[in-house]
């Protein structure tokens, strides 16, 4: 027995470290793999094949599993041509906004109202309002739906709009929404919704469905409103749960052309995960009406996008920035290109501030980001330890640039999992959200360079031991 478990070691080390040398896209993330594949016996290859694969690299990753989903193309709208918008008296920003076609295929526009909701309570408060108004059909898109008062209300209330002659579609994240499974999920199907899970996770396809998440939150109301952000439907956000209390975040609420860019990135999710190829796109996308004076753009990227477009969104945003910038997210375990980016930017002179939860529902999550601390305290960027939890993913840019949407500052939102942010140019948002985020930093615990400098030899283990492994986290 233990020559054929030695046997088996060896086999699998040298495929895996060949496959490593093969596939490889980074060194330093190369050589972890290869220690956690020697130190941990037939378990390191195993993890690998899971979750290290390039599979960018094999061709029935571009082909078999995400073909038909990049190659559904929306009807030709004539009228959205007369939103969009250049900055031709800024060429940093319309640098950004080539960059961000160039990768989500959207291009900035005017147009819009677009309305910050900070807290989980102003969103779902101002969602289920929205959806009462709904007349012709409800779109919602989720990473995770989670048993509980707010999935009750949503079911209660979609059966009712059902019976009013509206559409209702759902479709939903397999892993982050695994509670729906069974008996809920059948609940929504006796209704009349429609509704599927993106990649379940079955054997035949789990090279796809365990690493690679639909990470989206996104609801389309009738095409005429959107909503999109950071928040999950989960009690988290309405009522106390454990020891990091009610749960923070921040999500947006969309009116005008940004809308059907919005709702273009639903349909082809849900092309996508119902198999449904006589879904006509053009039923429903129309033609838009001004809004507002916002000019916004849809930042989309998933697995199978030619670059890592939201770490691209990121380091082309920091590139912009000429004073500050202000981050805020709980779980900061960005790669080594980001990092970079932040350093030299923060050494140039900008003012930079990172907002992050004192406390984290990951532990894994919370010491790789602490391991990163002290690197970017020496170059002097201003940390802050938030006594409440918050899942907000923002990055403020000087006096009119924000970005809010789905997209973590980590290797999964940057290579992994399908996102959506919104980049807005805008003013007046940029001030709310500011302002917010200063008010919030003046009650926060600031991170001193001397005092995180003194922390334990065991605190400093751990940091280390899990940033071994932000590639998973």
């Amino acid at each position: 027995m233990k020559t054929v478990l030695t046997i088996l070691y060896v086999l699998t080390s040298v495929w895996a470290i060949g496959a490593i040398i093969y596939h490889g896209r980074r060194p330093s993330r190369s050589i972890s793999w290869a220690l956690a594949i020697i130190t941990l016996p037939i378990l390191g290859a195993v993890l690998y094949y899971l979750f290290g694969m390039n599979r960018r690299k094999f061709k029935f990753f571009n082909t078999k599993e995400f073909e038909k989903r990049n190659r559904y193309t929306p009807p030709k709208i004539s009228a959205q041509e007369k939103f969009l918008t250049h900055f031709d008296a800024d060429i940093r920003k319309e640098r950004l906004n080539r960059l961000i076609k160039a990768n989500s295929n959207t291009t900035a526009k005017t147009g819009n109202k677009i309305i910050p909701l900070q807290d989980g309570e102003e969103t779902f408060n101002v969602l289920f309002k929205a959806m009462e108004e709904a007349k012709n059909f409800i779109h919602v898109q989720y990473y995770i739906l989670e048993r509980g008062t707010l999935l009750d209300k949503m079911l209660e209330l979609f059966e009712r709009k059902i019976k009013e002659g509206v559409e209702v579609r759902i479709i939903y994240d397999s892993l982050g929404s695994y509670q729906l499974r069974g008996r809920p999920r059948k609940k929504f199907q006796d209704v009349g919704v429609k509704i599927y899970p993106i990649m379940p996770i079955r054997l035949k396809n789990l090279l796809f469905s365990l690493n690679f998440r639909n990470h989206r939150k996104i609801v389309i109301i009738d095409n005429k409103v959107a909503f999109t952000g950071g928040v999950n439907v989960s009690d988290k956000y309405i009522k106390r749960e454990n020891e990091l209390g009610k749960w923070k975040d921040t999500h947006l609420k969309l009116e005008g052309p940004i809308v059907n860019d919005i709702h273009l990135i639903f349909l082809k999710d849900y092309f996508f995960a119902s198999n449904k190829e006589d879904f006509h796109i053009a039923d429903y996308l129309s033609e838009q009406q001004t809004a507002g004076d916002v000019r916004a753009q849809v930042v989309a990227g998933g697995p199978d996008s030619k670059h890592p477009t939201i770490m691209q969104q990121y380091i082309g945003m920091m590139n912009q920035a000429k004073n500050s910038i202000c981050i805020a997210n709980p779980y900061f375990v960005p790669g080594e290109a980001f990092l970079q980016s932040l350093k030299i930017t923060a050494m140039e002179g900008v003012n930079i501030s990172l907002l992050v939860p004192k406390k984290s529902d990951s532990k894994a999550a919370k010491f790789a980001m602490f391991s990163h601390f002290e690197e970017l305290l020496q170059v002097g960027v201003k940390i802050y330890l938030r006594e409440d939890f918050s899942h907000s993913k923002i990055m403020i840019v000087d006096d009119d640039l924000v970005s809010i949407g789905s997209g973590n500052f980590d290797i999964r939102s940057f290579e992994l999992n399908y996102e959506t942010n919104i980049l807005i140019y805008n003013k007046e948002i940029n001030t709310e959200m500011t302002e917010e985020f200063q008010k919030i930093c003046e009650k926060s615990e600031p991170v001193t360079l001397e005092r995180f400098q003194s922390r334990t030899i065991w605190f400093r283990f751990l940091e280390g031991l899990f940033k071994f492994f932000k590639p998973l986290l």
